[in-house]
């Protein structure tokens, strides 16, 4: 599949609302963030430090003006935090020409990767359940996605930012406070020991928030809450299901075994201001 046009339309637009919808929760327990729309895409902030601060989805819904951008600008100025743009390759060019005369650098990059689920099945390794779990096991949820992330994989190209414990909680619970989001746990011999989550809307599954602890990576914790999301996903109706990742990743390579092909790649441009 190419990841042009339409199919980047689609995916950046449920990006776009995922982090809307975080944000719009975040909001409702009390900070003061903000949704600017704009550009088919959106400018999204929750509050200091949190991963929610950046503008996605921007250059499918038509090329935002100097003022909309001088506008964007002004209000994360307002706030004291830059301003990110995550910008897929496939988006209007004159998007990435527009930001970079701004003054924006290039921070990093992040890959797109895709699986159409049409007549498809996947195993789990053994030695490890998966379970989808609610209220009930939210705080054993939160706590183990927390543990994994606070200990990034070394793996691969290093992220361009990093986020405090309590930063990643909040935006954890933000993001699985949806309807359409559901959440994972994995154990090994009845013990927790992996997290991820699983956002269903409009036939695509988008997978995130995955994350193991340390003590138990390498055991195929991560196959298995792919193989579980992917299963449920053809379950419910999906036809697509995608998963962004820091390139050359173990994450990225656990996803191309899962059958995933990369699609598309974003830019990740930042501007202080």
């Amino acid at each position: 599949m190419f990841g042009g046009g339409e199919i980047g339309a689609r995916i950046e637009r449920a990006e776009a609302d995922a982090i809307v919808g975080a944000v719009l929760a975040a909001k409702g327990r009390g900070v003061s963030g903000f949704v600017r729309e704009f550009g088919g895409g959106a400018a999204c902030f929750a509050e200091p430090g949190s991963p929610l601060n950046k503008v996605v989805g921007v250059g499918f819904g038509g090329i935002p003006s100097t003022e909309e951008w001088d506008d964007v600008e002004a209000a994360y100025a307002a706030v004291g935090v830059p301003v990110q743009v995550e910008l897929a390759h496939v988006a209007d060019p004159r998007i990435g020409a527009e930001l970079t005369g701004r003054g924006y650098r290039l921070m990093s990059f992040e890959d797109v990767l895709e699986t159409e689920l049409a007549g498809r099945a996947w195993a789990a390794p053994l030695g490890v359940e998966v379970r989808r779990v609610d209220e009930d096991g939210f705080d054993t949820w939160l706590d183990v996605a927390v543990d994994g992330f606070a200990h990034p994989d070394e793996d691969g190209l290093p992220a361009h930012e990093e986020f405090p414990r309590e930063s990643l909680a909040a935006v954890m619970r933000d993001v699985a406070s949806g309807n359409d989001t559901r959440i994972y746990v994995a154990y090994r011999d009845g013990v927790p020991v992996g997290a991820a989550n699983m956002r269903v809307a409009d036939g695509l599954a988008s997978l995130g928030g995955a994350s193991t602890l340390v003590a138990h990576r390498r055991h195929g914790v991560q196959t298995a809450l792919l193989s579980t999301r992917l299963t449920e996903a053809v379950a419910e109706g999906c036809d697509l299901a995608i998963v962004t990742t820091q390139p050359g990743s173990k994450s990225q390579r656990n996803a191309k075994g899962r059958g995933f092909s990369l699609l598309y790649t974003r830019a990740v441009l930042v501007k202080e201001v």
